[in-house]
């Protein structure tokens, strides 16, 4: 009997060979050899549906944690996949489980430093910020690499550039984060049913953070300020913190218009930004 995916849940499964290994080629993963103590990668995969990628993970032998929260496609995946000393299959929301705390029973699969996925759409920002953090509170440790299958809108935000409608909050905090590849475009005819929009499988590859040269509780701030309404200029989104008078010299420093909004300034800009404003803002 087929099992059918649910609507409520955003199911979609990916049918596509070509692109399950575009997934699997882009996570570099590198296999080692247990009976040699030598370095593997240990992989967490969210939302594994049918287990058409899980499948390609596991051919390596590496540890692959994958999360489900559908029940009855636990039941499914593991009659599938069998007994395996390199699978472990957990049930529950990606959002609220402690993974650490789970898998301390399970040393063979921690710590896990890469996280290859197509995840639900509908959640793709709380797994976004589950997995990298944010400007002010990165995650700790960082994974590897975080390789994704996204909504192709997604991928256009997370890499866009200043200036375009795509450029985003979102594009500044995950730059800041990561550096993001957009690795190949998916038609949404890889899927059964087939989503409504099309897809794009994306790399991100943590940065170490340790000497960014700004304050990011005040980066995290601006940014999330800044883009509160596109069509204000920046002095007005951000005259709660500081008056229009006191940034117009700033933006003029930064070769800035007095009149710009968020989506023209680059990462660089925003970092220059929060450099300048640290005094003023301060405690």
């Amino acid at each position: 009997m087929t099992f059918r995916p649910r609507k409520r849940f955003g199911q979609h499964w990916l049918n596509h060979a070509p692109t399950l290994q575009a997934i699997v080629a882009a996570a570099e993963i590198q296999t080692g050899a247990p009976q040699s103590g030598s370095l593997r990668d240990r992989l967490l995969e969210i939302g594994p549906g049918m287990g058409v990628l899980t499948r390609e993970l596991l051919r390596g032998g590496n540890p692959v944690v994958a999360v489900e929260l559908d029940r009855d496609l636990c039941v499914k995946l593991s009659k599938k996949l069998g007994e395996r000393d390199n699978f472990l299959l957990l049930e529950g929301d990606i959002l609220k489980l402690n993974l650490s705390e789970l898998l301390e029973p399970f040393p063979q699969f921690c710590p896990i430093n890469k996280v290859v996925a197509n995840i639900p759409y509908n959640i793709t920002g709380p797994i976004l910020e589950l997995l990298l953090g944010r400007i002010d509170q990165p995650r700790s440790p960082k994974y590897d690499s975080i390789v994704l299958l996204v909504q192709k809108e997604i991928a256009e935000r997370l890499t866009a550039t200043p200036g375009g409608k795509a450029y985003s909050a979102l594009s500044v905090r995950m730059q800041y984060l990561a550096r993001i590849e957009w690795i190949v475009d998916v038609s949404r005819k890889a899927f059964t049913p087939p989503p409504k929009v099309d897809s794009a499988v994306i790399r991100i590859t943590p940065y170490a953070l340790t000497e960014t040269g700004c304050d990011p509780r005040i980066l995290h701030q601006l940014v999330r300020l800044g883009f509160a309404n596109r069509r204000k200029m920046l002095r007005n989104n951000l005259k709660g913190l500081i008056s229009p008078e006191q940034l117009t010299p700033f933006l003029e420093q930064l070769a800035l218009s007095p009149t710009a909004r968020a989506e023209e300034l680059s990462l660089n800009h925003w970092l220059d930004l929060s450099n300048h404003l640290a005094p003023l803002l301060s405690p």
